[in-house]
């Protein structure tokens, strides 16, 4: 609803990756050139690790979107806890390989015919492996297996490994991957963005999406987004985009920090509470006692009360705004008309 309130052409905060909203941060812009720096070797593997949502995923798609197709063929995985064999027939699916009832000599001998078939077409193959934190030993060691693949002195696939901090932490500690880091030619954990870098991240996906300063962003709302985002791409997105609606909802022209401060109070009060009594054992019911007055309990209850009145007073702005819609002539935002 708020795209069209505010005059936007996309929804600027999707939480799905989009190279069209790439945003050139300083540790994005640095993972970016190490990136560049191992596709230009051509073989080995390149590490990225970063906490969820801190936009590992959108470099890639950034990244594949600057690369010639026709000269790289890429294959994408998002990994599951798959151990060594079954990695092979994910690989070799992925390449569109028949994987059915072959042996694992087969699938080997399968996908290596079809990486020197490319490579004599003048391809090479990239592999991008997403949530490796999730893989054990045995899978890794399948792929820096498939990295020994050679033809005529240069490696017939490269791999890009994409994780969580855990699996930086796991190919620091060993466990049998000394091999595999000895492979490893570029490396680079995603930080968080620093707090000057949110109100440039967020004027740049509104100016995607079509923005033309509506609404406006006051110093504090930026402050505010940085200090409840942690910097984190995606927690920014979600936060945003929230953000967008309240304002839409009560006609805001001009977001200030106390806007953001309501969403974040809205949005810890959608997460789910966890009963009180879960995790207490079961006991003999104690013997009855004369009633006692919870004061705390008394003034939660009235602040529920006060937070449904204002949820029931957005509803109604909601359905007013639709109202004036529809006596406008205008189509609901969403809706198509019937043929």
């Amino acid at each position: 609803m708020y795209t069209d309130h505010f005059g936007l052409n996309a929804n600027p905060f999707q939480l799905t990756p989009d190279a069209r909203f790439w945003f050139d941060s300083r540790t994005h812009k640095k993972a970016m050139a190490y990136l560049g720096y191992g596709l230009a070797q051509g073989e080995g593997f390149i590490t990225v690790t970063g906490e969820v949502g801190a936009g590992k995923s959108t470099l890639v798609a950034h990244l594949l979107a600057t690369i010639d197709r026709e000269r790289l063929n890429v294959v994408s995985l998002v990994s599951t806890q798959v151990e060594g064999d079954d990695m092979l027939r994910l690989v070799a699916q992925g390449l569109g390989l028949v994987v059915a009832g072959q042996e694992k000599a087969q699938l080997l001998d399968s996908i290596e015919r079809h990486l020197e078939d490319e490579a004599r077409r003048g391809r090479r193959t990239l592999l991008v492996v997403d949530e490796a934190q999730n893989l054990p030993v045995s899978a890794l060691e399948e792929l820096r297996m498939l990295s020994n693949f050679t033809s005529q002195g240069r490696a017939l696939i490269q791999i890009f490994l994409l994780g969580q901090p855990e699996f930086r932490d796991k190919l620091v500690e060993g466990g049998g991957l000394e091999q595999l880091r000895q492979r490893i030619i570029a490396s680079h954990h995603l930080e968080p963005m620093e707090a000057p870098e949110v109100e440039l991240y967020i004027v740049h996906r509104l100016s995607v999406a079509g923005w033309t300063g509506r609404p406006a962003f006051g110093p504090d709302a930026f402050a505010a987004l940085y200090r409840h985002s942690g910097g984190i791409p995606r927690r920014l997105n979600q936060l945003a985009s929230r953000l967008l609606l309240y304002a839409a909802v009560e006609r805001l022209e001009t977001i200030g920090g106390e806007a953001v401060e309501t969403v974040v109070a809205d949005l810890a009060a959608d997460k789910p509470q966890p009963r009180a009594d879960a995790a207490l054992p079961l006991r003999a019911a104690p013997a009855p006692a004369e009633p006692v007055r919870d004061l705390a309990l008394e003034r939660r209850v009235a602040a529920l009360e006060a937070r449904v009145d204002e949820q029931e007073k957005a509803v109604r702005r909601v359905l007013t705004l639709l109202v004036e819609w529809v006596e406008n002539g205008q189509q609901a935002p969403g809706y198509t008309n019937a043929a």
